[in-house]
């Protein structure tokens, strides 16, 4: 499984139990907002000054280490 930058934040913490965590450690502590649900990715990080794609890979990295 992966994810990418397009994907909306509530897709994605929906996707595994890891994820919101991590989200969480970025930045974003604003998940549960219903606006949040409906950004992607890419428009989160950029309201919260987060370079996307290092946030992207990262968290490919810990799904993917996951699913060995």
């Amino acid at each position: 499984m992966q994810i990418n930058k397009d994907m909306l934040i509530g897709a994605l913490v929906q996707m595994d139990d890891l994820i919101a965590p991590m989200l969480m450690r970025a930045g974003m502590h604003c998940l549960g907002c219903p606006s949040a649900q409906g950004e992607s990715l890419e428009e989160a990080c950029m309201v919260h000054g987060i370079d996307c794609d290092t946030l992207v890979a990262g968290i490919n990295e810990v799904l993917a280490l996951k699913d060995k």
